[in-house]
């Protein structure tokens, strides 16, 4: 185990990586540095990560493709979406219950995830009311989650003056998390597109008919429906 991170840390972020939209998405171009990637996400050297690459490929959770990029196997694949699953329902939990911020949940979660069996977990899902949604507009169905991606960009990917929700917001960030919060960047929010420089880094959008500059990299983890 590589700095203190599970098995279930890994395969949660390898998961993230493997969709077309989440906080990264798969390098097409040239050689994917995957490694680079998960470590990067999770706070840890390459060589950590390598090394837990290779036992995750030795344990038949793990495959690798052309470029030499970690992909999930099917029973990977089915853990992965276990653990993406679980902290979802926990940070349900924590903001319903136990009076975390939408932002602290997060945190926590990680924290307590390893912690909860999955009988645990069915039975939390249930006293909710079966929630839909984590508090950061991901979807606890991920089979949802992989459907509703064909509908949402990231809105650094607008076009100028176009409007639309925000559904999703990246949260393995977690001081970006709490600048959503604090600016009001939330799911259910509407927002526009007004100006779009990514040569300089800056997006202008509107707010509840307030413009605001956001950067590139808060830009891109704000995942949108745009209005039809």
């Amino acid at each position: 185990m590589a700095a203190g991170h599970s098995v279930d840390d890994y395969l949660e972020t390898i998961y993230f990586l493997a969709f077309p939209i989440g906080e990264y998405k798969p390098d097409t171009k040239g050689s994917p540095t995957l490694a680079v990637r998960v470590a990067d996400m999770l706070g840890v050297s390459r060589a950590s990560a390598g090394e837990m690459l290779k036992r995750l490929e030795a344990d038949g959770l793990v495959e690798r493709g052309e470029h030499k990029e970690a992909i999930l196997t099917a029973q990977g694949r089915v853990i992965a979406e276990r653990v993406v699953r679980r902290h979802r329902i926990i940070e349900r939990l924590l903001t319903d219950f136990m009076g975390y911020t939408a932002a602290e949940a997060h945190e926590q979660a990680d924290l307590l995830g390893n912690t909860f069996t999955d009988d645990m977990v069915e039975r939390v899902a249930k006293q909710l009311g079966e929630p839909d949604r984590c508090p950061h507009g991901w979807p606890v169905d991920t089979k949802f989650e992989q459907a509703e991606n064909r509908e949402l960009k990231p809105l650094n990917e607008l076009e100028e003056g176009t409007r639309a929700e925000i559904v999703r917001l990246a949260e393995h960030d977690g001081d970006l998390l709490h600048w959503y919060y604090d600016e009001g960047l939330v799911p259910g929010t509407s927002v526009e597109l007004r100006r779009a420089e990514p040569a300089a880094g800056q997006f202008a959008v509107t707010v509840d008919g307030d413009e605001r500059a956001i950067g590139e990299r808060a830009a891109a983890g704000l995942f949108v429906r745009p209005a039809a």
